[in-house]
This record gives structure tokens, sequence and C-alpha cells, in this order.
């Protein structure tokens, strides 16, 4: 263990004060995850829009008693603390992890590349951990930061680490480098990813090689011309796989639907769950591993038939009796139960939570630690309802809270819990794989219609936070989740929304506002539409009508009968749809001065073509009024409302006319709103529904209502899950539409139903039961759009909420 007093030396740092020297056991940078004790130390990073030296105060009262500070702190506000002052808080946080990793003199894979880097590592997580002890990065942790919070987590007892790096420009690479120390290093592949931080794909291609430069062995798929291109040069020792001659383990498609793989002599054929390219691809540098490590073709399929092909995420579902669940069945550990509850804390739709939980297998600990440790782990995190399922768990109950439910098996819980007594909860599902607690998943998740929508949360924060670069420090963030939050799920993105400190808020109607309260969200929120009935509801729920003429305020006032009411002034600059024209001001500076119950939170307008650059004079014309109107009108009243005109094309666009605040829409879902195709957005939602059946269809058979698909030659035809009253729009008919089943498309047939639509999968290979992609992955949405003559907005808005959402969550 690492004492406080050591810092100094390793860290190269400055002790502020040092009241009593204490180990080190938890390394946190987020004040919202800080665990307290006095083994977490908390570093205080600045950045450019969050300073975490703000929340030194709040982090002393919650226990925490270690900091790294990046500047002088005053130390008489935290007598029991130890504080130490580095230059940067992040190269400490960096030194201390590489000085931990150096303790540890075992094998270690190292990942890097363009896409599949998580991919990769957890499969080979689950392909090795039946042979061996392993560390690795928990979610996505690939970044300056997760790195070392990662490698953090190595311990006596692990045999093997696997840790993914990223980068996103030059000289990052090196630092994460001395911290992991790979001696296995595996690229996976380049891509566009990051382009804008390097000077081109082969300078990419090579920093990225910097993780490996003390590596025994470089794996990687010799098919990639451009990374061959450049290892190659290196000499260094390689173990290639591909498809093509000179490779180590030569792989070529079988006639049974497998692949036949030749190494050294042997000749074997391996089989895969999967025949998506990339999921083949990421496969494959796994089995290289294995085989560089000694292990046989036999061991490795055995490894293959284990794999899990589903998407090794947190995800929130929908539970029986208005529960929601979190589903993390993939694996057990304590690093990632830790990450789990934090997911779990900061859930606020409903305010029961539970826990389900797995005995946690091989961690190196006696089962008496291991217990107290958890039990610790639930007691932080404010876990009263605990069900532990498993012989540890069952021996020592008498550790965990009362009223604690034990149960020796998955089939003990499967066959004995009562699940009547769950209601409005948010219940934690996590077991180790032999547990197969996706059975518990499916007890208690509610039966769904077989299409659902999958909201990545994960990309929707990195959108977030794509926005909140381009801001100006000073500058707030309204979130529109209107319209059910562009189809997404009105209550968790504003959960989410509100987790990462928004601003404000805005809906369309009051219900949806009601709907958000109801569910614990306590931001401010700014309501569009609102209506003479539903003036009652909104100063009830604590809601902001939005104020755009004389008769709507007339209306408001009457209702108030003088009582205090925060309101949103729309100043209509040339968007003609909504708002106070230049020539009301002068009548509404009359309302308002005789009304100073009145207060004027913000005054905003909307821009009619921020998205394209050819009316950019008349966005300035507009924004230049705005200026005019609203300072006439703040001047007049003696009130400073927050001013906001931007929207999402607008803040990537405009950023110039920021304003206080600025409004933030469908760019947070990943769509550019932009006629120049900016680059580094997410795409947050993907659509997916199921081949119900297939037939055999015969030439010149015809197919649907009105007999309008016609079979030219023979086919096959899948029937999918989903219709117009899906939101699949009948403008897919006939061919016009596409959808993704096994990574190609297949033309819709006929006239798309109600409830089903029917398509082409001849030749495909497809199966009942096989998923399919109506947006999302590699069908974009946008190209969706563009077959019907239509906008993303409107797809994503008309996917109807009798579709289920599925939450999945990675390092957010």
């Amino acid at each position: 263990m690492i004492f406080f007093s050591e810092l100094p030396a390793l860290l190269g740092g400055t002790v502020l004060q040092l009241s009593e020297d204490a180990g080190i056991t938890l390394l946190t940078l987020d004040s919202r995850k800080a665990i307290p004790g006095k083994g977490t130390l908390f570093f205080a990073i600045r950045g450019e829009r969050h300073d975490g030296h703000v929340y030194l105060a709040e982090l002393y009262q919650k226990g925490i008693r270690q900091f790294v500070v990046e500047q002088p702190v005053a130390t008489h506000a935290f007598p029991e603390a130890n504080i130490i002052q580095v230059p940067a808080a992040v190269d400490a946080l960096q030194r201390l992890a590489a000085h931990h990793r150096a303790k540890f003199p075992i094998p270690v894979v190292g990942i890097t590349g363009s896409n599949g880097k998580t991919i990769v590592k957890e499969w080979l997580f689950q392909m090795l951990s039946k042979y061996l002890s392993i560390v690795k990065n928990p979610g996505s942790y690939n970044s300056q930061v997760g790195v070392p919070l990662s490698v953090w987590q190595m311990q006596a007892h692990h045999q093997l680490g696997i840790f993914e790096a990223g980068i996103s420009r030059p000289g990052e690479m090196e630092r994460l480098a001395a911290i992991i120390r790979p001696t296995i290093g595996v690229f996976s592949t380049i891509g566009p990813a990051h382009d804008e931080g390097f000077a081109s794909m082969t300078e990419k291609i090579h920093e990225k090689l910097r993780l490996f430069n003390d590596a025994s062995v470089i794996v990687y798929c010799k098919d990639h011309e451009a990374i061959d291109a450049a290892i190659t040069p290196l000499h260094r020792t390689t173990f290639s796989w591909g498809r093509s001659s000179g490779v180590d383990i030569l792989v070529v498609p079988s006639e049974q639907g497998g692949y036949a793989v030749s190494y050294r002599g042997q000749v074997g054929e391996l089989r895969l769950p999967f025949s998506d390219q990339a999921s083949v691809e990421n496969c494959f540098h796994c089995v290289a591993v294995m085989v560089w490590m000694g292990y046989s073709l036999h061991q490795v399929q055995e490894a293959i038939n284990s794999l899990r092909v589903v998407p090794m995420r947190l995800e929130l579902k929908e539970g029986i009796n208005h529960c929601q669940l979190i589903d993390d069945t993939y694996n057990n550990d304590l690093g990632g139960l830790e990450i789990s509850l934090q997911f779990l804390a900061h859930q606020h739709q409903r305010t029961r939570k539970r826990v389900i939980l797995s005995d946690i297998l091989e961690s190196g600990l006696a089962e008496a630690t291991l217990a107290e440790q958890v039990s610790d782990l639930l007691a932080k995190h404010h876990i009263q309802q605990f069900i532990g399922v498993g012989p540890m768990f069952h021996a020592y109950q008498q550790l965990f809270p009362a009223g604690s439910l034990f149960y020796s098996s998955t089939e003990d819980f499967l066959e004995q819990f009562d699940t009547s007594t769950l209601y409005e909860e948010i219940i934690l599902v996590k077991g180790a794989r032999p547990f197969q607690f996706e059975r518990i998943v499916n007890q208690l998740q509610r039966k769904v219609h077989g299409t659902v929508m999958e909201v990545d949360l994960g990309a929707l924060v990195h959108n977030l936070n794509f926005f909140r670069a381009r801001l100006r420090p000073a500058t707030r963030i309204m979130v529109m989740v209107k319209a059910f939050a562009y189809g997404s799920g009105s209550n968790e993105v504003a959960n989410m929304l509100q987790y990462h400190k928004v601003d404000y808020l805005g809906v369309a109607y009051a219900d949806e506002g009601v709907e958000l309260r109801r569910n614990n969200i306590t931001l401010p929120i700014m309501v569009m539409n609102p209506s003479e009935e539903s003036f009652a509801t909104l100063l009830a729920y604590n809601l902001e009508p939005e104020i755009y003429s004389f008769r709507i305020l007339a209306a408001l006032l009457k209702f108030l009968n003088n009582k205090p009411c925060r309101i949103h002034l729309k100043l209509d600059t040339g968007m003609r749809r909504l708002g106070f024209d230049g020539g009301e001001l002068e009548e509404l500076i009359t309302i308002l001065k005789a009304n100073p119950q009145l207060t004027v939170a913000t005054m905003f307008s909307h821009l009619a073509g921020a998205d394209e650059h050819e009316h950019d004079s008349f966005s300035h014309e507009q924004a230049d009024k705005f200026k005019t109107w609203a300072t006439t009108v703040a001047d007049a009243i003696g009130q400073k409302p927050v001013l906001h005109m931007l929207n999402s094309p607008g803040i990537l666009r405009l950023p110039e006319l920021q304003f206080d605040m600025v409004r933030l829409g469908i760019g947070l879902y990943g769509i550019d709103p932009t006629e120049e195709g900016t680059q580094g957005l997410r795409p947050v939602a993907t659509l997916k529904t199921i081949i119900s059946q297939l037939k055999h269809i015969r030439a010149g058979e015809s197919i649907g209502y009105g007999r309008r698909g016609r079979a030219t030659a023979d086919m096959t035809l899948a029937t999918i899950a989903i219709g117009y009253a899906d939101g699949f729009s009948r403008a897919f008919s006939r061919g016009v539409g596409k959808v993704l089943i096994r990574g190609r498309r297949a033309p819709v047939i006929g006239n798309v139903c109600m409830d089903m639509t029917m398509v082409d999968v001849t030749g495909i290979g497809a199966r009942e039961g096989d998923e399919v992609i109506l947006f999302g992955g590699a069908l974009p949405i946008q190209e969706v759009a563009r077959s019907i003559s239509t906008i993303p907005y409107e797809i994503l808005t008309n996917t109807r909420e009798r579709i289920k959402r599925i939450f999945v969550a990675e390092g957010i």
C-alpha cells in the first residue's frame, strides 16, 4: 500500500498539510462519484469548464480526507485533511498509477486502434478468465485519466492485465504506455476517429504504435495494409493473422460456415457465433492472442463458445411492477461493482434502490474479507435492499443490513423469491457469468414488444461534452427534451442531464414537465407551449411557461391574481412563428412594469436558418435585433434575464452568437443538423427488431396487401416485427426502405403493414429470431431519412412510445 507521506517523492509535489498519515486505497476525480473514507484520494483537476477545487469543501464534509490540488488552499478549513499541491493533477495521477503498475511483474495485454478496442478487451477477458485471474479497464476507461484509474485496480493475485488505450492527438500515448507497460500489444483497426487531431492517417498509426515500444510482440491483422506498412519497417516481433500469405495464422472462410485456421503446420476449423465482419475481426484478434500465449485451437474454440454476444454495458430496462432494472449480468468484480453502484446511485427515477448480486469469483481475497468489502461498498452507496446469491454471501449474511435476503444459487432465487414484493424500485442485477443472472433479468423484466430502441447514454454524454467544448466557460446550456426526448425517452435522458449538471430543460407541453417532476427531476424546466388549462399544473410542479403573445400573457396574469411566477419571453426576430414583434415591445414593457410579480427568467429568439451558410447574414440580422430588443426590455423593467438564441446548428456554426445560454436539441442525440457534416458526434439511438418468420417465395408470387410486392425470381422473404403503427412509415414500402440484417441491406417488399413488414433476405443466410436494424450503426439515420425525403428529426420522433427503450451506459 502507498501512504500519503510517500506522495511528495512520487509526484514531485509540496505537502500543504499532513494531518494523519494514511494508506491510499481509492483514487477519484469526480466529486459526484467520490466514496467517503480515509483511504480515498481526490485529485482536484482544473479544466476549461470544470474545476475540481470548487468541490473540496463539499467532499471534506462527506468524509474524504486526502487531496491532490493544483493551487493553494486554506488548510484551516480542512483541519483533518492531508493535502499535497502539484503542478498538474492529471500528471500526478498518471505518475502514481505508473508507480503502482511497476510493482506487479505480470504479463499485460495493451490494446489500441480506432474501433473494436473495448470489444477485443472484453472478449479476451471472457475467453481467458477461465484460466487466469485478470484485471482490466472497467467499461471504456481508456483515456488519459481512465487508464490510470484502471491500472490502479491491479493487485497481487492478478495473473494478467488487459488494458485498452485511446488517444486523440500526438504525444498522448507515451504517457499511457508508461502506465500500462504492455508485454503483448494488439492493434485492432484504423479509421477516421479523431482524425482532426493528427496530420495524417500515417501519423495517427505511428502515434498509437508508441503504446508497444517495449512490448514483446505486436498482434495485428496483416490485411490492414496501412497498419502493416507502419509495423513492418519497425523490425519488431509480430504475430499476424489474415487471409493472405505471409501471416502467422492463415484464416480462410470454410464451406461449412466456419473458418479454416492454419498455424505452424496445425490445421483446424473455428466456428464463430456471428458473421458480421467487425465481430469476426475482433474475435480473431483474441484468437491470435490466445494462440500466441500457447493455448490450443481446441481451447480457443471452447473459449469462443463461451462468448456472450450481447452489449457488454450497463442496460437500463423497464421492469415488472413499475420497476426499472440495471442489467449488468456480464461479470462481477469489486472494481466493476463500484462503477455499477455509482450508476445506480445517480438514477433518481425511483427512490427505492435494491441490489441483486452474485458471489464474486476469483477475487484473490479471503471470503470473509471479500464479504466485508462488498458490505462496505453497499453501505457507502446507501443500499439497504440487498439480495445475495451464492454460497459466500449465504455464509456471511450477518455482515449485511437487516432485511437482506440470501439464496444459495440462482435456481433457489428463481424458485423462492416473491416478485410481487418489488414495486417502483430501481434494481441493479449484477452477477458473475457462471450464475447466469440473465435468467433473473428475464424474470424481472417487463415482457416487451420484439422491437426496441437502444439508447446509448454514453454517446449522449459524449455529445453533450462535444457541444460544451464549443461554448465559452460562462455560457449555460438548456437541453430540449420535448417529444419524448426526440424519441429517446425523456425521464432517463433528463436524469442523465441532471447528473451532468446542465442548467435548464425545455419541454413542449406541461404534461411532459409533470412527468419529469414525478421522476425526481429538479432542474428548472421551460414549457414552450403553455395553455390556460395548464396554468395550475405549471405552478403546482414549479414549471416555467414561455410567453409569446399578449393573449397568453393576459390569461396567465388573470390566473395568477398577483401570485409570483417565473416566465420566459419569446421575441420573433425573423422566424415568423411565435413571439413578440419589435412594434409590440412598448406595450409589453408597460404590462411587465405593472406586474412586478413576474420574473423574466430568460428572453430568447429562434434562428430561422442557422443550419445553412447562405442564411448567415440573416442570422446576424436576427441576432442584432434580438440584442437591441432584449436590452430595451431588460433595462425598462430593471431585470437581467438570461438571453439565448442558438440552437444545435447555431452552436456549431455561429459561436459568436452564444449570448448567456444556448438551447441544445437534436445535436445531443448525435444528429448533425448542419450542411457542413460536423465530425465527432456519436449516434445515440438504434432501432432494432427481429425476424418473426422466413418464407421461401417462388418467382411470380405476390406479397402483402394489394399484392404490391412481386417476386421476380425465387426469393427468401423475412417478416419483421415492426410496422407503421410503430412509426416505420409506409413511405418505406416497395423497395424504398432498407433494413440491416447480418451486416447486409435487405429491401422492403410490398407495402409496410400496421405491425409487420416483409423484406427480401435472399442470399443473406438469415434465420428466424435474427436481429434487424432499422436505423443506427452501419445504417445511419441520415441515410434512412433521405430515402423517404425527410429529416432525422421526423424519423426519431415518429418512433412510437409503445416501442420499449433500453438504455445502455458505459463509463458515464
